[in-house]
């Protein structure tokens, strides 16, 4: 039997320097890193917890997907990450059960592979798949 586990759960912000001071205090985490992934025109707070991390996300520019979320819904949850050792076997195989996707398989933060699956096909949720580099 295979198993997927959470990764990292995203959350937009505004101010991702002020959002990450406050995360690291709340936590009581002392280290932060942060990257901009230009391909999906945010930057990120990459936050490491024991079983898993959080990534706030900021936008870089005005066509950027989490540009258009915070102007919708506000600051919050954007998504939640699943990982995979096998991201096109998982697409493949979920694709076959009737679940759709937005857009192809992708560079991601840290090296990833990632794709998102439409949220109409998980009840509203928003989610990714993601591969670490080996």
């Amino acid at each position: 039997m295979r198993y997927m586990k959470i990764d990292h759960i995203a959350i937009a912000v505004n101010d991702v320097e002020e959002s990450a001071k406050t995360y690291q205090e709340a936590l009581g985490i002392n280290n932060v890193e942060f990257e901009t992934v230009e391909t999906e025109g945010v930057k990120v707070a990459i936050i490491h917890l024991e079983n898993g991390r959080i990534e706030l996300m900021q936008p870089t520019n005005e066509n950027s997907p989490i540009k258009k979320f915070l102007e919708k819904k506000g600051q919050g949850l954007h998504h939640m990450a699943l990982e995979t050792d096998n991201i096109d076997g998982e697409v493949s195989r979920m694709e076959n059960c009737g679940i759709q996707f937005l857009g192809k398989i992708r560079p991601g933060s840290a090296g990833t592979k990632v794709t998102f699956i439409h949220p109409k096909s998980l009840d509203g949720v928003l989610a990714e798949l993601c591969s670490h580099p080996k």
